[in-house]
């Protein structure tokens, strides 16, 4: 299944990738699809990311250095 969604574009980039789908032979909408599936889980990641820092800096969790890895997992041998 799939759903529609709109997406408004400056001038600019809605020109170039007209220019580039019809340079190509494929649609603009298989680049903009290619382009979302493409960063979307580096975003999701930015976010995870982002959350974790949050709490590290609300004092709800915390950061270990190497050598404490290290040590934890008897690595220091």
């Amino acid at each position: 299944m799939s759903r529609q969604t709109a997406v408004l574009l400056p001038d600019e980039v809605f020109d170039r990738l007209q220019a580039l789908a019809a340079r190509t032979g494929r649609t603009p909408e298989s680049f903009v699809r290619e382009a979302v599936e493409e960063h979307l889980e580096d975003l999701e990641d930015i976010h995870l990311a982002e959350q974790a820092l949050d709490r590290r800096n609300r004092g709800e969790s915390r950061s270990y250095s190497l050598d404490e890895v290290g040590r934890e997992l008897g690595l220091d041998d």
